[in-house]
């Protein structure tokens, strides 16, 4: 299949796309990410758990402890790093000029910021996932664009695949690099292509004489893409006879002919990212660059982001803080009708809030990080769950913040400072977060994709009964399998430990929160076992249904990870079991109100309207109003072929 596009740079150029760019089926795109999943539960996972009723506390209680001699140095580093960002870290300048100063790259590079989830042995800090998350969290403090170009170096770019699935050979040539200070980037998203691989379209060609590739495509929304000079690429390498193709992770020198920078994108927050888009024209890089081997790719992309994904909740629980500490000592300081601001009811409600739910996604997180450390648990639906939660809470805290402070809110950091007052930038706080709901995985496909691990032992024993490719043999196999799985599981729903007045009762005050957590873990496999029963196969189109699945699965984790952790910091720290009655006192009202909506709801009378909007039949609603130009197309369109822009990389230059 061919279709003409257009190059972003050059309106009048037009070619034809690759092959494996054309459209695919459905079920073809399912297929492929089907096909990345890690289908093996080999380790333990209290979020698995969860969805099938059985609520194994054992899982997390007692509170995951950091070794002694790592948590050391890493609190000797974090303490410089806050030394330094305090005293040389301008965050309101990289905000005005929308970027990070060399000398800025320069002196995280001294501190070993680069290289802080990287091994000691090619010279990086080896941070457990704990301090690395607090790092972030504290960098994000004063830029969030630094936050973003720490995390995506070490996250998703060269560092995490590399550590889980590159060669020694591959460590010793580019990590040594990385912890010094260089930049990689990870570069999946094209134009045409962002949840859905089965469409991706750079290719990889490999050489006549064997010895390498040639890669051609576009990349959108590189973040690091300006400055990174090592790069992860996933580009489609074709089969042959011999040869699986596939999917394919390469490392890529960001100096290499024939690729070019084309653009520096901006964006309604994080100014100082250096996000970008690149072209590769028959790009060379060696067959010793894979990793991990042909066809491997998606599955490498889904593997590193499953701890990947922590690095943005801790800039979420770090956007909490901040706000929690704003709108504390504003509320206390604001008086109106007598009294200060934070004593009438409506802004209390909002305080509470605000910090419950901070201390509810710090503590997700933390969890997160401690099972991720010991790496005796399988953290996927957990890492998805955090990333979700706190990328949605994180956004509704800084809206409430922004209410709270009134006018103020709304008003930048320059204009309050040029009054005279105290230069809080919660508008830009506002502005930064929001990207987090899309970043990594949206909510929409973060929903769809707890939801298939989450459902994944009823498709396990039912999947030939709902295929509708499969045989009647199989279909006959599958109902007696999944006959016997549930006469067995299905019992365990009825009844458990939170039945009992007295279950959980050595957690004291939080006893009871635990009991609902239980109570409602049965219910919600109960809620989905009946989906399952009443949709099968349809089951998966019912996203909005499957969304609120994953929301209550999200809130019964928070609410059991904070009566843990609370109960084990009760004599150290009393006023977290405080925090952790409020949060579950919140928590519980948001899942009682998702539990009715399971089945009170418009899903299906607004899935009708929506087909009657795509097809025009409301355009008349729009009329009165000056619309964008309908002559430019949504997606800039492309074509393989050597760049026409200039190139826009920025090199930062070495230390003197």
């Amino acid at each position: 299949m061919t279709a003409t596009h257009h190059h972003p740079g050059d309106q009048d150029a037009v070619g034809p796309l690759p092959a494996e760019a054309g459209q695919v089926s459905e079920k073809e795109a399912r297929q492929v990410a089907e096909a990345a999943r890690e289908a093996a539960w080999d380790r333990p996972s209290f979020g698995r758990e969860l969805f099938l009723g059985r609520f194994r506390l054992d899982l997390i209680d007692p509170w995951p402890r950091t070794d002694p001699d790592d948590a050391e140095r890493a609190e000797a580093f974090l303490a410089d790093l806050d030394a330094y960002l305090r005293a040389e870290v301008d965050g309101a300048a990289i905000e005005r000029d929308a970027r990070i100063p060399d000398e800025v790259f320069h002196g995280l590079a001294r501190l070993g910021a680069f290289g802080m989830k990287i091994d000691r042995r090619y010279g990086g800090l080896g941070l457990s996932n704990l301090h690395y998350c607090r790092a972030l969290m504290l960098v994000g403090s004063v830029s969030p664009a630094i936050g973003a170009l720490l995390s995506a170096h070490q996250s998703i770019g060269v560092p995490q695949p590399l550590k889980m699935f590159g060669t020694d050979a591959q460590k010793e040539r580019f990590l040594p690099r990385l912890a010094a200070g260089e930049v990689s980037a990870f570069l999946l998203t094209e134009p045409d292509v962002g949840s859905d691989p089965a469409r991706l379209a750079t290719t990889a060609e490999p050489t006549a004489d064997g010895t390498g590739y040639r890669l051609n495509g576009v990349k959108l929304w590189a973040t690091n893409g300006t400055v990174a000079t090592l790069l992860v690429v996933m580009a489609r390498v074709p089969a042959a006879e011999g040869r699986r193709g596939g999917i394919t992770a390469f490392v890529v020198d960001g100096d290499s002919a024939g690729l070019t920078v084309e653009r520096r994108n901006s964006f309604i927050g994080l100014r100082g990212l250096e996000n970008s888009v690149t072209r590769f024209h028959d790009v060379f890089v060696p067959n010793e660059n894979v990793v991990g081997g042909e066809g491997k790719g998606l599955k490498i992309a889904l593997s590193t982001l499953n701890t990947g994904r922590l690095s943005l909740p801790a800039m979420c629980v770090g956007a909490g803080k901040w706000a929690l500490n704003v709108a504390r000592e504003w509320a206390a300081d604001r008086v109106q009708w007598g009294r200060p601001v934070g004593g009438h009811e409506a802004v209390a409600q909002k305080l509470a809030f605000v910090a419950a739910t901070t201390y509810g996604m710090e503590t997700m997180l933390d969890l997160c990080c401690l099972l991720a450390d010991d790496d005796r648990n399988d953290i996927r639906i957990e890492a998805a769950l955090v990333k979700l939660y706190a990328s949605e809470m994180a956004w509704k805290i800084g809206d409430e913040l922004v209410q709270i402070r009134g006018g103020r809110g709304y008003e930048t950091a320059d204009s309050l400072a040029a009054r005279g007052e105290r230069p809080a930038a919660v508008e830009q706080l506002l502005r930064d977060l929001r990207i987090n709901r899309i970043f990594e995985g949206s909510t929409e496909i973060m929903h769809l994709l707890i939801a298939r691990e989450a459902v994944d032992a009823h498709l396990s024993v039912a999947g030939d009964i709902i295929d509708p490719d499969a045989g009647l043999g199989r279909k006959a196999k599958a109902g007696a399998r999944a006959g016997a799985f549930y006469a067995k599981w299905l019992p365990t729903l009825a009844v458990g430990r939170g039945q009992q007045p007295n279950g959980y009762g050595e957690y004291g005050p939080l006893a009871g929160h635990l009991r609902q957590v239980e109570r409602y873990s049965r219910k919600l496999a109960r809620s989905t076992f009946y989906a399952m029963s009443r949709w099968q196969g349809k089951l998966e189109r019912r996203q909005a249904f499957l969304g609120r699945v994953v929301d209550i699965g999200a809130e019964l984790f928070a609410m059991a990870a904070v009566c843990v952790r609370a109960y084990a910091e009760k004599d150290t720290r009393p006023e977290n079991v405080e925090l952790a009655d409020l949060f579950c006192r919140q928590a519980r009202i948001r899942v009682e109100q998702l539990f009715t909506a399971l089945w009170e709801n418009t899903d299906s009378v607004d899935v009708a309207a929506a087909k009657r909007i795509l097809a025009g039949r409301y355009a008349g609603l729009e009329e009165g109003v000056v619309t964008p130009p309908a002559d430019v197309p949504w997606v800039a369109h492309w074509s393989p072929g050597p760049s026409t822009a200039e190139d826009v990389r920025r090199r930062i230059p070495p230390v003197e």
